[in-house]
């Protein structure tokens, strides 16, 4: 990583990257990017995130066929009306993510450690605890020069996914984030002016 990349160049450069070379990611970058992660926030300093970082061929699939399973169907209809030509472009990269999944080199699952066995909507129960290590993780990732995409489309089957990475019954998956060096290029996010999205003390006048 440059001296000169900044804080803000990864956050002002830190585009979702689905499309990911097969190319093997040292295992000490893994290691940084969950040493960032564990950084992050915690409520309570529970300290209860967990991380699993997924190498074996055998376990990507796995992960790959579930996400392949639920994200399908889910963008089915869009994928068949895609509408405009942005969203055409999102969907053919999301398409190719699931294509491919069981390639990308490193599949990092995000765990919370729950005292008992929790369900539904109940999973995302502490999710806040997690979500800033998530992020951590992205932007170290971006500062390494590796692509990363969060998803949470194969994670909706908790006892498969726990049957997949032999988890402690109290442990909910809440996000899968594939990691590699990226096939295209880095740059500047789109997003809504600020003036649109933010206001001082009271949104309406």
């Amino acid at each position: 990583m440059s001296e000169d990349f900044s804080l803000h160049d990864a956050i002002y450069n830190c585009r979702a990257m689905r499309r990911i070379k097969s190319t093997d990611v040292p295992e000490d970058l893994l290691i940084e990017l969950i040493d960032a992660a564990n950084q992050a926030p915690s409520g309570s300093n529970s300290q209860k995130a967990r991380w699993i970082v997924v190498r074996d061929p055998a376990v990507k699939q796995e992960l790959a066929d579930q996400n392949r399973k639920h994200a399908a169907p889910y963008i089915a209809a869009d994928v068949a009306k895609p509408g405009n030509p942005k969203l055409k472009r999102l969907l053919d990269a999301v398409v190719w993510q699931m294509d491919h999944m069981h390639e990308i080199p490193a599949l990092i699952v995000a765990c919370f450690d729950y005292p008992e066995k929790v369900e539904g909507l109940g999973v995302y129960r502490s999710a806040g605890s997690v979500w800033p290590g998530v992020q951590n993780l992205l932007l170290t990732a971006r500062a390494l020069g590796l692509g990363a995409a969060p998803t949470t489309l194969a994670l909706r089957d908790q006892d498969a996914v726990r049957k997949i990475l032999k988890l402690p019954e109290t442990f909910a998956a809440l996000c899968l984030i594939p990691v590699g060096y990226p096939m295209g290029n880095f740059g500047p996010v789109v997003r809504k002016p600020v003036a649109e999205i933010m206001r001082f003390d009271r949104w309406g006048a």
